[in-house]
């Protein structure tokens, strides 16, 4: 293990450019400050408050199975203790954002990739890349689920796989992660609600995703996903809705990839607002505040 960096993206008169690192750490929890314990806990509090009703069962009851609290930033090591007993998965600690492959290899091995260090006061309310409190309370307690589990390790078999199919295969997939694991909604007996770890990590967008008359929320379909592209700096213009856990998986596992990836290939993408004839639609947006270019 090497000594950890905090490795950021850095600003650019183009604006922020993603520096990408593969060191694999030891999380120094004796290390953090006052101050980083009180960020982890302002945002623990927060996000615990206005998610009930919002987020779905299965997060909600294992972000408690699995010790979360707002008292000190958590240690991996506890954490793994609860993941290796549920589903087999164990948390590693990352510098920053890893390239697409090496976290691809880590997923399929079992392993969650959660960057160490935690995001500073002024980025309280928004930071452009992932933080440990967005790893930690948005990812890990669904890793607890054992069939969403198993989706996240199929899912990085399947980036390896597609990294011999070249990058447009490599946009489809980053997509397919984006609107599922990051900003994937769900219907449940009591409505629709939030899984993705971006949304739940997010007070804004816990509330705008359901709330607002602004996004589409549209069932979820694999090859539609993967030709959609998404917001980055903003929130999403669509949400994609999956019927279950299960089906996410069925969906995105027992297909083989190559006869898709050769099937989207040459598409146009989707723009991330549209909405299709084909679609389920839940809630057709109203576009409200959207901005005209930036799709990803």
């Amino acid at each position: 293990m090497s000594t950890p960096r905090r490795v950021e993206h850095q600003m650019t008169d183009k604006g922020y450019v993603p520096v990408y690192t593969t060191a694999v750490v030891e999380q120094p929890w004796a290390d953090y400050t006052a101050t980083e314990h009180d960020t982890w806990a302002r945002l623990f509090r927060r996000q615990r408050e206005i998610l009930p009703g919002r987020a779905c069962r299965e997060f909600l009851d294992n972000l408690a199975a699995l010790g979360m609290d707002d008292r000190a930033i958590p240690k991996f090591d506890d954490l793994n203790r609860h993941l290796g007993r549920a589903t087999g998965w164990r948390l590693v600690g990352v510098e920053g954002l890893l390239p697409e492959l090496t976290f691809f290899e880590h997923l399929a091995a079992r392993q969650f990739p959660v960057t160490w260090w935690i995001r500073r006061p002024e980025q309280f309310d928004y930071i452009s890349e992932p933080d440990l409190f967005h790893d930690l309370f948005g990812h890990v307690p669904l890793l607890m689920n054992p069939v969403f589990a198993d989706y996240m390790q199929a899912y990085g078999a399947g980036g390896v796989r597609a990294s011999g199919f070249g990058p447009e295969s490599l946009a489809e997939l980053t997509r397919l992660y984006w609107y599922t694991v990051e900003f994937g909604l769900i219907a449940t007996p009591e409505g629709i609600r939030i899984y993705g770890s971006g949304i739940v990590s997010s007070k804004g967008e816990s509330v705008h995703c359901l709330e607002s008359d602004a996004p589409n929320r549209i069932g979820f379909d694999l090859k539609r996903v993967m030709r959609t592209r998404y917001r980055i700096d903003t929130y999403q213009k669509t949400y994609f809705v999956i019927d279950g856990f299960e089906d996410l998986f069925h969906a995105t596992v027992d297909p083989d990839f190559a006869p898709i990836y050769r099937e989207l290939a040459g598409h146009e993408p989707i723009p991330a607002g549209a909405v299709l004839p084909t679609d389920r639609v839940y809630h057709r947006g109203t576009g409200e505040g959207w901005l005209a270019d930036g799709d990803v």
